[in-house]
């Protein structure tokens, strides 16, 4: 019903950067919400930044002040800034919207298939 699609994750040195893109299309009547989660080896999923169909930012405390999560709400479309990257930054990220697909009923979350990101010298 509903395909996340990101794009722009790989290698960067330390104190590199990086855009994250991630397209959503299918069966969409509306979004609240948009958001990257990252996943380490051997570690559990966790929010990087989330933003909110009225404009509302939140971001882990690892990232704040490095990453700027932006949406473009007339392509369904977010992305993910990353600034002064650093090793512990490497993970999958991947992409997460809260959709609703009919005017009426509740929102499903769906998921994009992740994109590597490394960052090493």
């Amino acid at each position: 019903q509903v395909q996340l699609v990101e794009s722009g994750g790989g290698l960067v040195q330390p104190g590199g950067s990086l855009r994250l893109s991630c397209a959503a299309s299918g069966s969409i009547f509306s979004i609240n919400a948009m958001g990257w989660y990252r996943q380490a080896p051997e570690k559990q999923r966790e929010l990087v930044a989330v933003t909110t169909s009225d404009g509302s930012r939140n971001y882990a405390d690892s990232v704040k002040g490095r990453f700027t999560i932006s949406r473009d709400n007339a392509k369904n479309t977010v992305h993910l800034q990353m600034n002064s990257m650093k090793p512990e930054d490497t993970a999958v990220y991947y992409c997460d919207a809260v959709v609703k697909t009919e005017s009426w009923g509740f929102p499903g979350v769906y998921w994009g298939q992740g994109t590597q990101v490394t960052v090493s010298s």
